[in-house]
């Protein structure tokens, strides 16, 4: 198999089935689309970077990764990105419906700085991604590449791609390896003879019950980072120089308790997706909050983080689109919301 179309004529002709959180936690490989990668290069790439994104940058190490958002001058969330780096690069994993408009934006900030941003998502080295997790992953990854990272948020790099241990989800690790269409045909029929074999939505639905939110193109603009937990899973330094929203970010952090969080949500509605409002019965006038993410369950609905009120959260009936939606059920998160316990 010599380029990305051929690829794409493989799994089309190996077709990825929903697979509902029971597979995922018993051992899943995910081939992941939709994420493109942005590299900033030169020797002026992470203090750029450093003044521009909620995380830090300069101190990000070659064998670390490192969640970070990217902010609108409101403090809204405009991206939320995987970082990591080599000795040339720092890259910047983002959907692919957002790269193009964000690459454009970052550049124009790049001013005299010795940076420059492009789009290397079809390097034939990285241009496959494959997500592993649950009870069996780390074995069956383990056969076929050896050595992988320790724990979550470090990378090592390895004859056959990038490999980069992510948040935990099912109480396993989980791993995204980037590597080449040829390497992933010839070892995927390996990883799937003991793992249940899935696609971008057994990969978001594994995202989403490690409580990892993700900036869609229906999301931008929505969001401080701390109304998706974000400073909770690591994508926010508060002890960090400026960066746009900066200011607003930390007077939501340090002026007064938190009002809003992200939780765990099952809906038994097909069609919820992200961006899609919810309403509580008690106050049927206005929605409470809006679905971050949303990944077919297999059990004929979705799963989803759901961003809310607390109030609502802890004492409401909470509906998809209004009063007399679908209810959403919760469920805990993988984390602690604050002191409030699901």
């Amino acid at each position: 198999m010599n380029n990305i179309n051929s690829w794409n004529d493989y799994l089309a002709a190996n077709g990825a089935p929903v697979l509902t959180p029971d597979q995922l936690a018993n051992g899943f490989v995910a081939v992941v689309t939709g994420q493109d990668i942005i590299a900033v290069t030169g020797e002026d790439a992470a203090s750029f970077l450093h003044g521009q994104l909620t995380n830090d940058v300069e101190h990000l190490g070659k064998a670390e990764a490192r969640l970070a958002g990217y902010c609108s001058p409101k403090g809204r969330l405009l991206a939320s990105f995987l970082m990591w780096r080599n000795a040339d690069s720092i890259f910047l994993q983002v959907p692919s419906e957002l790269r193009a408009a964000l690459q454009k934006r970052l550049s124009m900030f790049v001013l005299r700085a010795k940076a420059r941003l492009s789009d290397v998502s079809a390097d034939t080295a990285n241009s496959v991604t494959l997500g592993i997790g649950g009870a069996n992953g780390r074995a069956a990854l383990q056969q076929v590449l050896g050595d992988l990272p320790a724990a979550p948020y470090t990378r090592i790099d390895h004859a056959l791609g990038t490999v980069i241990r992510v948040a935990d989800a099912f109480g396993a690790p989980r791993y995204q390896w980037l590597t080449s269409p040829d390497t992933a045909r010839e070892l995927l029929p390996a990883l799937g003879a003991t793992l249940a074999f899935g696609g971008s939505d057994a990969w978001r639905l594994s995202d989403i019950h490690a409580g990892i939110p993700q900036i869609t193109l229906k999301t931008q603009e929505q969001f401080v980072p701390q109304m998706v937990n974000y400073e909770l899973i690591g994508g926010v330094n508060f002890k960090k120089g400026c960066y746009p929203g900066q200011e607003i970010v930390a007077r939501s952090q340090y002026l007064g308790k938190l009002k809003r969080r992200t939780a765990l949500a099952t809906i038994d509605s097909p069609d919820a997706a992200a961006g899609d409002e919810v309403f509580d019965v008690a106050d049927p006038d206005q929605p409470c909050g809006m679905i971050v993410n949303a990944a077919a369950n297999g059990a004929g609905g979705v799963d989803a983080l759901v961003e809310l009120k607390l109030a609502a959260l802890e004492q409401g009936d909470i509906r998809l689109g209004s009063a007399a939606g679908a209810p959403l059920r919760f469920k805990p998160m993988p984390y602690a919301l604050d002191a409030l316990d699901l």
